[in-house]
């Protein structure tokens, strides 16, 4: 099996994150995750995608409302 360096890379931290043996175990969970995010989900493909990206992006504390209408320039 051929693997590029990106997902090589993906590989050894899911083996280091959940402490598994090897790249079989690690590609075995990957597997399983594969599975119960998108084949199992309700929502379609796509949108888990989307949320995924949404979720890797900082997050932006604003406070309260008045701080937020501050930031925005609304009154």
């Amino acid at each position: 099996m051929e693997i590029d360096a990106e997902a090589n890379k993906v590989i050894n931290l899911l083996k280091a994150q959940y402490g598994l043996r090897d790249k079989s175990a690690a590609i075995n969970k990957m597997a399983k995750q594969y599975k119960e995010i998108v084949l199992e989900s309700e929502f379609k493909p796509e949108y888990v995608r989307k949320l995924v990206e949404i979720q890797k992006q900082p997050i932006i504390r604003v406070g309260s409302t008045s701080e937020l209408r501050k930031r925005y320039g609304l009154k």
